[in-house]
């Protein structure tokens, strides 16, 4: 409080080239029409006003006034107010101007007396009537109570023209700072004026006047009103921070509460944890509650969170609500260890009757999503709105979002409207950016995607990135009339690079599966980076890609170890695309992974196994393990299986059973199946002749892609084998499993059109070309029948040579008939033709094994020998 005594006054001093000299202004006894200092920023003094800024001869106050108005102050100083009153009060009938100012003060600030900024308004202004040294500081104070619209309206022009005043008087205080924050940007009735507004906080920050200091740091901060210079900006709020740390180090509490604020995330000295609690805790051992809470829940969320929840108690038990709902919060979500919710709950409960929304809304949240134990829906609910009653904005978007929500409680989207409609207009993000979905995909009001688009804007420009996602996810719906990709693309691109990861999953997904023109390697890129931040659908996504091998080289390991993780971290699509491929591992040879999607119920992998076990293939044959696992993939209704089972049956002789795991497989659509089953129908092998059924079964799978099929119908039609010979339908299928890539097909209508025997007529060349085909391709019944045709020179040219060449390739590939075919005309070229056929093939066995190279070449020169050539060609070929 200002000391005031009969002194000389100071001469007023204006060093601001801009400003004009209040003496010229006040020049005279009586109010003129020459304008104020600054006057060309504001508009004029209302004539009402007039005597507030009147010159003339100062207020005759004698050493007694002044005497009794220093002594009303020391007992102002001792809290002795009514005594100070009882001093003042004379004077003030009186009219001493220092006696309304002292008596103004005690209004304006509550001290013995009721708080009345009306009244002291009123004394202030009776202060500044007649000129004397407490003019200055009343019409400072009056200025603030006008600036802050505080016991009488707002007036920003009465202010700037007190503070002028006030500025004049050279009182050392916040004249200059007030005065400048009016001209920094302007007000209503007051032009801004930045570069003297500048001046005026340069003045007054180098007296070192605080406010100053941090008004340039911001003004010189991004986003500042002056020029951007982060040099000065941190200049000017380091010396700020000194100068609170002088006061700080006084004992005022204040002081370490705005430093705790330099220091805060969006603070002028930056984010640095350590010194703001420390100068939180300084002001909690100063007494300060708040400081004691803020600084316990600063230090859980640095991660000292044993430490914070001891603060936290410690203002809890003292009483402080707000500590007590962030200690149950904290209770709830630790970062280690178990949650404590019976503590958790007790403490909100406290702060609840004690009046708290906040924890109504923290405990009605807890028991909705189940969070740290506590799971009760409807009390939750309740909690959430009796908050909602008194206008909570969190708690009307966590009511909106459950009853648009059709998962904890039946959807009732009119009503979440309601709800989102008053969080909105209250401000909250959350609510704007559900309110926002609702009128894009129109749940609960009509749809108005521009409307839509509006609010998730809204919401995303107050932090919610999934505003963006949401809107960006609308413009990729192909089902949405308003379908616009390259706007989803620029807004999904927005939300990640905002860092939401579920954005980045969206717009990798849409790079590589669509809808926005492919673009794999960006596709995957964002993918990664989703994944490695814990996206577990990315991880999805990004197993799946790597299983088809979209955008990035196929690589069955690096999809297992994705799809694993996505596992681990819940994802519900996880396990069925891991189990697919752990089934393309175990085709690749890798059996454990192939028992394990087996293990895991994949029909596919299950039949895989089954096989594996029956086949000897990467396990040791175990007919007992692959009857389970055909079994187990027949039972999940695998085509396969059954197809499998019912030819293992067959071929151990129980043609009942395997007949009925056929027609289970043929049932369920398998191709090959339908081929076994018509072939067995057509010959009448395994089960009662029905040459109808057998075409129709056969016919039907060679339609599906069915080669062998195809193969038997061509060899029916060719043959008359159950129907009649047609020549037609019989190339049709030989060419339909040769185009397939049947060789054996090849070589059978090869050798029926060579010979022209059967339904298809003969064309030696067409035959010879593709007799020799197959041949080159390996087949050995191709290379059988040509070795004989060219022995026996009937179709074609004789060439005992190339006979001989194509009879050994076969009968090396172990054709039984090319083998009986050499054996036998190597015998009889030596006068041996009694000799049996097994004598003869055992020689022929040996001969190969032993002799190799060597024998060809001696069988080549035999068979130039007639009767050899003919021993050979009367010997059937088996093609």
């Amino acid at each position: 409080m200002e000391r005031l005594t009969n002194r000389t006054r100071r001469l007023p001093s204006l060093r601001l080239t801009a400003a004009i000299t209040l003496s010229a202004w006040l020049a005279g006894c009586a109010v003129t029409s020459d304008e104020p200092p600054g006057g060309e920023h504001a508009r004029a003094v209302p004539e009402q006003y007039a005597a507030w800024f009147a010159s003339g001869l100062e207020a005759d106050i004698d050493s007694s006034d002044w005497n009794r108005v220093n002594r009303a102050q020391e007992f102002i100083d001792e809290g002795r107010y009514n005594e100070a009153i009882d001093y003042l009060q004379p004077l003030v009938n009186r009219d001493v101007p220092p006696a309304y100012y002292e008596m103004a003060k005690l209004y304006d600030q509550g001290l013995g007396i009721e708080e009345n900024p009306a009244e002291a308004a009123r004394l202030y202004g009776l202060a500044i009537e007649r000129p004397s040294s407490v003019r200055g500081h009343a019409s400072l104070n009056l200025a603030r109570l006008y600036l802050e619209g505080r016991g009488v309206e707002r007036n920003d022009v009465l202010a700037y023209h007190l503070l002028w005043q006030a500025k004049e008087a050279d009182l050392e205080r916040t004249a200059e700072v007030l005065l400048a924050d009016l001209l920094a940007e302007g007000s209503e009735g007051v032009e801004a004026d930045p570069e003297l507004a500048r001046e005026l906080y340069e003045q007054a920050a180098s007296q070192g006047q605080q406010q100053a200091l941090q008004a340039l740091a911001e003004a010189h901060a991004p986003g500042g009103w002056l020029e951007e210079d982060p040099a000065q900006a941190m200049d000017y709020a380091q010396r700020h921070a000194e100068v609170l740390q002088q006061q700080a180090s006084a004992g005022d509490v204040n002081a370490m509460l705005q430093l705790a604020s330099l220091y805060s995330a969006d603070g002028l000295l930056g984010d640095q944890p350590s010194q703001r609690i420390h100068w939180l805790q300084q002001a909690a051992q100063a007494g300060d509650l708040d400081a004691l809470a803020r600084a316990g829940r600063d230090m859980i969320e640095v991660g000292e969170y044993r430490q914070g929840i001891e603060l936290l108690a410690d203002a809890a038990r003292q009483g402080h609500v707000d500590a007590m709902t962030y200690l149950g919060q904290a209770l709830l979500e630790p970062e280690s260890g178990q949650p404590q919710p019976v503590q958790a709950e007790r403490w909100l409960r406290e702060a609840i009757n004690a009046g708290s929304i906040d924890a109504q809304v923290v405990l009605g949240r807890a028991l909705v999503e189940g969070q740290g134990g506590l799971n009760d829906l409807p009390r939750g609910m309740g909690l959430l709105e009796q908050a909602a009653e008194h206008d909570h904005p969190l708690a009307l978007a966590q009511l909106g979002s459950l009853y648009l929500d059709d998962e904890r409680i039946a959807g009732q989207p009119y009503i979440a409207v309601d709800y989102l409609e008053r969080g909105h207009e209250l401000g909250h993000p959350w609510a704007t950016q559900q309110l926002g979905a609702a009128y894009l995909k129109g749940r609960g009001v009509p749809q108005d995607p521009v409307r839509g688009e509006e609010l998730l804007r809204q919401a995303a420009g107050h932090g919610q990135s999934g505003a963006m996602r949401l809107l960006g996810e609308a413009y990729l719906d192909e089902g949405n009339p308003n379908f616009q990709p390259s706007r989803g693309e620029e807004l999904l691109r927005q939300a990640a690079q905002a860092g939401d990861t579920t954005a980045m999953t969206q717009l990798g997904e849409a790079y590589l599966e669509g809808p926005l023109q492919e673009d794999p390697t960006q596709g995957v890129a964002l993918l990664t980076q989703a994944a490695q931040q814990g996206d577990a659908y990315a991880m999805v996504v990004l197993g799946r890609a790597y299983r088809n091998g979209s955008g990035v080289e196929r690589d069955l390991n690096e999809a297992n170890r994705w799809l694993t993780l996505a596992q681990q971290a819940g994802h519900e699509s996880a396990d069925d695309a891991l189990t697919y491929v752990q089934r393309d591992l175990g085709a690749q040879g890798n059996i454990e992974a192939l028992v394990a999607a087996a293990e895991d119920g994949h029909p596919g992998a299950m039949a895989d196994l089954g096989r594996a076990f029956l086949d000897g293939e990467g396990v040791q044959r175990d007919q007992q393990q692959a009857e389970y696992w055909l079994d187990r993939a027949h039972q999940a209704g695998h085509a396969g299986a059954a197809a499998s089972l019912g030819r293992m049956y067959v071929e151990r002789g129980d043609s009942e059973r395997g007949i009925d795991y056929l027609e289970a497989a043929v049932a369920r659509g398998h191709a090959g199946a339908r081929s076994d089953l018509g072939e067995a129908y057509l010959t009448g092998n395994h089960v009662e002749l029905d040459t109808e059924r057998g075409i129709e079964l056969l016919t039907a799978a060679a339609e599906s892609g069915a080669t062998h099929a195809a193969f038997v119908l061509g060899e029916a039609y060719q043959h008359g084998n159950g129907v009649e010979q047609d020549a037609e339908q019989a190339e049709r299928w030989y060419r339909q499993a040769s185009d397939a890539g049947a060789d054996y097909a090849r070589a059978a209508l090869g050798l029926a059109l060579i010979r022209g025997e059967g339904a298809i007529d003969q064309d030696v060349e067409q035959g010879h070309e593709l007799l020799l085909d197959a041949a080159e391709q390996g087949h050995p019944g191709a290379q059988a029948s040509l070795g004989r045709e060219y022995l026996r020179g009937e179709n074609i040219e004789a060439d005992p040579e190339r006979g001989a060449d194509y009879l050994y390739q076969a009968a090396s590939q172990g054709h039984g008939s090319a083998r009986l075919a050499l054996a036998e005309a190597y015998l009889s070229s030596r006068g041996l033709e009694q000799a049996n056929q097994q004598q003869a093939l055992l020689w022929l066995d040996d001969v190969f094994e032993s002799e190799g190279q060597l024998a060809i070449e001696t069988l080549r020169q035999l068979l130039t020998d007639e009767e050899a050539i003919a021993a050979a060609s009367e010997v059937e070929v088996d093609e």
